[in-house]
């Protein structure tokens, strides 16, 4: 791509960034089950972005029967990444959260070339090195009843999520509409934790309801729509490390509405974990 185009991909990016990383704030905030809150983030998620290839005249049309499989399991992995993230923020904070789950990208980069025909980059296991030394960093102690090692180790589990997701997705960002991408798996999402809404406590949302469409609209619906739009012009890893600028916009958004205060192993471990972006975005321009 030219300068002029790789700058305003960049730009859409950053900008879906930006919203995504909201997620961690709303995600410590809003006082219902996770699960719960997954279903109505998943819910009016999807009321909005049917509406909106309603409106563009978006084809809702899928090609053959293996997509719908991978439409389905890209549901099950993104529900996954989004329930086992919203447990670290709650039993960690903000900052610890984010960064744990932000490991995705060189998740993502050394999965890739199993998924697609990418050619295996040994940069990735230095970048990978990286992000280990930064997590040891933001772990104050190796205590495995310490609630932020915890939530430190769910937001692993959520980063493996997440990779799986996004490489599955790759291969259909070419055929398919972004959006119509994001509406089937929120759709499908919403329908499976349907029973989440009989078991667990759900009148809160009296209460919580302004977060929660945020969390669907801006977060979700147009932040994630984005993203997912920005893999026709990027490599998955390359777009998923510039995109782990998230954790920086979810701890400023965390100080200023949680009053939340990353300790110095935050900033050290986020920081190691972090020059993984700035090293990806210069390799990435320069090819």
């Amino acid at each position: 791509m030219n300068e002029k185009s790789h700058i305003n991909h960049l730009l859409w990016l950053t900008i879906a960034t930006i919203f995504i990383s909201t997620s961690g704030a709303l995600g410590k905030y809003i006082d219902m089950p996770t699960p719960v809150i997954i279903w109505w983030r998943s819910a009016l998620a999807a009321i909005f972005l049917l509406l909106f290839c309603l409106r563009k005249g978006i084809s809702l049309k899928i090609h053959n029967r293996k997509d719908r499989w991978t439409f389905f399991m890209s549901a099950i992995f993104m529900g996954a990444h989004w329930i086992t993230y919203f447990y670290a923020l709650k039993l960690s904070n903000v900052a610890i959260g984010m960064l744990s789950l932000f490991t995705f990208p060189v998740v993502t980069a050394l999965l890739e070339p199993v998924f697609t025909k990418a050619k295996f980059d040994p940069i990735h296991i230095v970048l990978g090195l990286l992000v280990l030394l930064g997590i040891y960093m933001l772990a104050p102690e190796f205590d495995l009843e310490s609630s932020q090692l915890q939530g430190i180790f769910l937001g692993l589990l959520s980063a493996i999520c997440y990779a799986l997701r996004i490489l599955i997705l790759k291969r259909h960002v070419a055929t398919y509409n972004g959006t119509m991408l994001m509406f089937y798996q929120v759709a499908i999402l919403a329908i499976i934790l349907i029973p989440a809404l009989f078991l667990m406590e759900t009148g809160t949302i009296k209460t919580q309801y302004p977060y929660v469409i945020v969390l669907a609209l801006l977060t979700t619906a147009i932040g994630h729509t984005l993203f997912v739009n920005s893999l026709k012009y990027f490599k998955a890893s390359t777009a998923s490390i510039i995109g782990s600028t998230q954790p920086v916009f979810g701890i400023i958004i965390a100080y200023f509405f949680l009053n939340e205060i990353p300790t110095i192993h935050t900033f050290v471990g986020g920081a190691l974990i972090l020059t993984t972006v700035i090293i990806e975005s210069i390799r990435s321009k320069a090819k």
